[in-house]
């Protein structure tokens, strides 16, 4: 217990998506404006908050793990995120957890932290930058832009942990951001659940930002982060018809070059059974225009192989568009009869044999794809964002590499650089997912 008149410390966890991450920094930023300490370990701190994903089985598991030990190792836990959602999961597996609250909910995990962890008021201590509490390293920040999700994908349950979407004041998301820029931050990470969809709910109303009318809409939104002077990155765009307003954007240099977008599959009655947009056609022909409007775009997406009644034919099919479409990125998964998702009651599952068959066939050919991509990028000078620094020399990432899930540059005569710089290099060889290169003589400027 915390001894009368010292500060309380609480421990914490955060486990999941970049979305349940900017919750623990919701978390951890009222937790530091109400003057509780933040504590590295579970021996040291008075209480511990885990914040868990529930999406699919395995993290589910390692959810679970994670509180058990740190029950075991501090014994004081409150649990919040989606897997605290998903009915009582938590308390069946855990019953001495103090508490348990689904995703975003910042006030719920407060209210419960106030009441097993007491802490009085104090003015002189209770003190937050302007930027919050960030669990990212400091020059680069994802920025939430909703919450929650109006479309029901037979595979997803997101909507049913975290609700319908609720899209973020416009001027609010973008006090956040130049905040971020203001301490630092050069890049820029757009997130939710479905960022194309921003502003639907709200009927895509106006709000302001600097004293100028700005519209609750990606595009609109895209273009005024663009003037912060930053990297900006687009994730988990929706394949809708709006998504073609950003392209002229990234051509012009307003935002990167970059799109995040999860096609999830090529066969029309696979993308129906799944409840996705269902016309491989008509992507095929928007990447071409796309490309034809930016052709220095990268498009990273995410497919799911072995769906239920997947065919041989109709795999093929999906190999047959990664050949066509030579997306830059692929992430792609077999799919999980996750608990709760629609897809489950689908007859002729796929033997997990035939599914782990078909992604190592789907991966080898986008290592293909890759190879090939990145072997086109020797000799060429780009700008790179640094991301670590080290005797052998600097590890940055360029406009086409998101952090955590894309590929490196790895700068070997980097070694007196700094995080955060932005430096032109040249490529002097790559590998299936990164590229190896020297310090330019160009000037690097600024993005």
């Amino acid at each position: 217990m915390t001894p009368q008149n010292s500060v309380p410390k609480v421990g914490f966890v955060s486990l999941g998506c970049p979305k349940a991450t900017v919750d623990s920094e919701h978390i951890l930023t009222r937790l530091r404006a109400e003057g509780y300490l933040i504590s590295g370990s579970y021996s040291d701190a008075d209480l511990v908050v885990v914040n868990t994903c529930g999406f699919i089985d395995s993290a589910v598991e390692e959810s679970l793990e994670a509180i058990g030990e740190a029950l075991a190792e501090n014994g004081r836990v409150i649990v919040t995120g989606c897997l605290g959602a998903k009915g009582d999961v938590v308390r069946q597996a855990h019953p001495k957890v103090l508490a348990v609250t689904g995703p975003h909910a910042t006030d719920e995990v407060m209210e419960a932290l106030h009441a097993h962890l007491p802490k009085p008021h104090d003015p002189y201590s209770d003190l937050v930058p302007p930027q919050g509490i960030r669990l990212t390293p400091k020059h680069y920040a994802y920025v939430k832009i909703s919450e929650g999700c109006n479309h029901r994908c037979t595979f997803c349950i997101i909507p049913g942990l975290r609700g319908d979407l609720v899209s973020r004041p416009v001027g609010e998301v973008m006090e956040e951001a130049q905040n971020l820029v203001n301490a630092g931050v050069k890049e820029l990470l757009v997130i939710s659940q479905d960022t194309s969809a921003y502003g639907v709910d709200v009927k895509y109303r106006t709000g302001f930002w600097n004293g100028r009318p700005l519209k609750t809409r990606m595009a609109e939104l895209a273009r005024a982060m663009g003037e912060l002077g930053v990297w900006v990155r687009l994730h988990y765009v929706y394949p809708y018809p709006n998504v073609d307003e950003v392209i002229p954007l990234m051509a012009e240099g307003k935002i990167l070059p970059y799109l995040d977008i999860p096609f999830q599959h090529a066969n029309e009655r696979i993308l129906k059974l799944m409840k996705r947009p269902a016309s491989s056609e008509n992507v095929l022909q928007r990447i071409r225009q796309w490309r034809g409007i930016c052709p220095d775009i990268t498009l990273r997406s995410t497919f799911i192989v072995g769906f239920p009644g997947e065919t041989e034919k109709e795999f093929q099919e999906l190999l047959d568009f990664l050949e066509q479409a030579q997306l830059d990125r692929v992430g792609a998964f077999t799919y999980s009869p996750v608990e709760g998702a629609v897809a489950n009651e689908l007859p002729d599952h796929v033997p997990p044999e035939v599914q782990e068959e078909r992604l190592e066939r789907l991966m080898r050919l986008q290592e293909e794809i890759s190879a090939e991509h990145l072997a086109l990028k020797l000799g060429k000078t780009m700008q790179v964002l640094v991301d670590n620094v080290d005797e052998e020399g600097a590890v940055a990432r360029s406009t086409a590499d998101a952090p955590e899930i894309d590929g490196l540059v790895y700068i070997s005569n980097g070694d007196n650089l700094s995080v955060g710089d932005f430096v032109n290099v040249r490529i002097t060889d790559s590998d299936i997912h990164d590229l190896w290169a020297e310090l330019s003589d160009f000037p690097s400027g600024e993005c």
